[in-house]
């Protein structure tokens, strides 16, 4: 079972917004008194705050799902639904939060700080909310929206005035328990700190804090042993403190090469920007174990050296305690001297918030190609947002989706954009809402979508003149004419004569309404629509 957990990945799920409430107020002697419907009630945001008494975050590592209420749906006679408190998830103070990407959200290094990392999704608005001069009864409600749901990132980097470093076995954790009342794991074999540890050491007026990561070796950036894994609990550390042992067994080793190899670890380590590098911190040197007669022999022997390279030595004993006050006191004059230099840091820029301008535009549109043409993706708050709140199973509220999309603009830059009637549109990322896009008319205008040079409103007219429909008119007459006197001219040939010989007589009268009906549709027809149609459909009259 793990005791000590320092990288943990969070699941979270916010609480989903209320939906709005559709109602009308119905009460004696007022049937329809209007929309009474509420509004529903936001969703549970997730915080994390920074809280001085927690010092693990183990318990996130047992349970990494946490999700917060959802909100209560609106009601009638105006009453809205409830919203649901946050989830408040307290962690250790020097806690680093990053998003899925590996982008960090917040950096909580002092008590207090609260970050929202998953907020709750917005309650719908009644109909009574949505009612208006132009709608007085709306007939849908907007829906709530859907919380946040996602993952972050927690990495404890613990927040300590000194770091301890140094090769397994020096005498570290040793160092920890001698100084403060902490109770590290000691034993006599590499390796026995798996994990960070802490103590706070009192040094006349001044307390600080002291912490260990487990030993580093020659190759520790390449990923050999345990040290480089914790070096992110150094990050925060205002001084260094290179404990070296005196008295090892192993063959190769002195205090001096173990120094430059610790330094050669310490400079691969990159420390976040913003930060001074780890080589460049207030650093000091502890040679321990010097109560063996030959580690204080070798103690006496390298402490020159490591004098003339800039360093202040301390002779130490962790068993028998000898050197540890001065040395204590020599941490706490580095400490205040780096507190008083932060103290003295020009205070953060002040923060100007600034209104968003009047034009700029809320959303975008993303041409992706498709196997049956373009597809437009529309992507931006607020129409991931209002897709979000609509009721598709309400035409209604379907079309106030798309007022509200239009007075955004998205339909003017999806003409700019090259989209015509019929093109796929898509709203939100992924799978998003798809649909085909119908524009809505305000103007003629809109309906030119060809390309130049061949706009329709550009071709011949070919409507009919006055002219047109008076020689239209007298050539119907002539027929006509013509038309009587070959039935005048059969007649006297005896192609057709009484019944009683065998012979029909045509009828004068059809034939003559059926003429009189075109001279009829001839005199009219400039008033009416598809005048060429019925022209055509006549002439088969005049072959008759």
């Amino acid at each position: 079972m793990a005791t000590f957990v320092d990288q943990v990945t969070l699941h979270l799920n916010a609480g989903n917004g209320g939906n709005g409430c559709v109602s009308i107020k119905r009460e004696k002697f007022k049937p329809l008194a209007g929309p009474d419907g509420g509004n529903g009630g936001n969703g549970g945001d997730i915080v994390l705050v920074s809280d001085a008494h927690t010092t693990t975050i183990l318990d996130f590592h047992r349970r990494p799902h946490r999700t917060s209420e959802n909100g209560g749906p609106g009601m009638g006679d105006f009453r809205n639904g409830f919203s649901s408190d946050e989830l408040e998830l307290s962690v250790p103070v020097g806690t680093v939060v990053k998003d899925a990407e590996g982008n960090v959200l917040a950096d909580m290094v002092e008590p207090g700080i609260r970050v929202v990392v998953a907020a709750g999704g917005q309650g719908g608005l009644g109909n009574a909310a949505l009612a208006s001069s132009k709608r007085k009864a709306p007939g849908f409600a907007l829906l709530g929206t859907p919380g946040w749901e996602g993952d972050v990132y927690l990495e404890l980097k613990t927040v300590a005035d000194v770091a301890l470093v140094g090769y397994p076995s020096a005498g570290k954790s040793s160092l920890v328990a001698a100084l403060s009342a902490a109770k590290p794991k000691i034993a006599d074999y590499p390796f026995t700190t798996l994990h960070p540890n802490l103590g706070v050491v009192q040094a006349g007026e001044t307390r600080y804090t002291i912490a260990d990561v487990p030993g580093l070796i020659e190759g520790a950036s390449e990923g050999k042993g345990l040290g480089l894994e914790f070096l992110r609990h150094v990050e925060r550390c205002s001084a260094l403190l290179h404990v070296l042992d005196c008295a090892t067994l192993e063959p190769g080793r002195d205090p001096l090469s173990d120094l430059d190899v610790i330094l050669g670890e310490l400079a691969a380590y990159p420390v976040p920007d913003g930060q001074v590098p780890l080589l460049d911190r207030p650093q000091l040197i502890a040679l321990n174990k010097i109560d063996v007669p030959e580690g204080r022999e070798l103690a006496d022997f390298v402490r020159p050296d490591l004098e003339s390279r800039g360093y202040r030595v301390f002779e130490i004993s962790t068993v028998s305690h000898e050197g540890l006050n001065p040395l204590s006191f020599a941490l706490a004059e580095v400490v205040e001297k780096s507190r008083a230099e932060a103290a003295e840091v020009a205070a953060a820029p002040r923060i100007v918030i600034r209104p968003k301008a009047v034009d700029e535009v809320d959303f975008s549109v993303k041409i992706e190609g498709g196997s049956f043409g373009n597809v437009y993706r529309i992507l931006g708050s607020k129409p991931e947002r209002w897709v979000a709140q609509t009721d598709f199973t309400n035409e209604e509220a379907i079309g106030f989706l798309a007022d509200r999309l239009a007075k955004l603009g998205v339909e003017d830059e999806l003409f700019r954009s090259g989209a015509v009637a019929g093109s796929t549109v898509v709203i939100g990322a992924g799978n998003g809402i798809i649909f085909d896009w119908e524009p809505t008319l305000t103007s003629t205008a809109e309906l030119v979508t060809a390309p130049r040079g061949t706009d329709p409103r550009l071709a011949p007219n070919e409507r009919r003149t006055n002219q047109t429909r008076r020689q239209r008119y007298v050539e119907l007459m002539d027929a006509k004419a013509a038309a009587r006197a070959e039935l005048v001219r059969e007649k006297e040939a005896g192609l057709w004569g009484d019944e009683a010989d065998g012979l029909t007589e045509p009828d004068y009268d059809g034939l003559d309404g059926a003429i009189d009906a075109e001279v009829a549709d001839a005199r009219v027809g400039g008033s009416r629509g598809g005048d060429e149609h019925r022209g055509d459909a006549h002439s088969d009259g005049e072959k008759a």
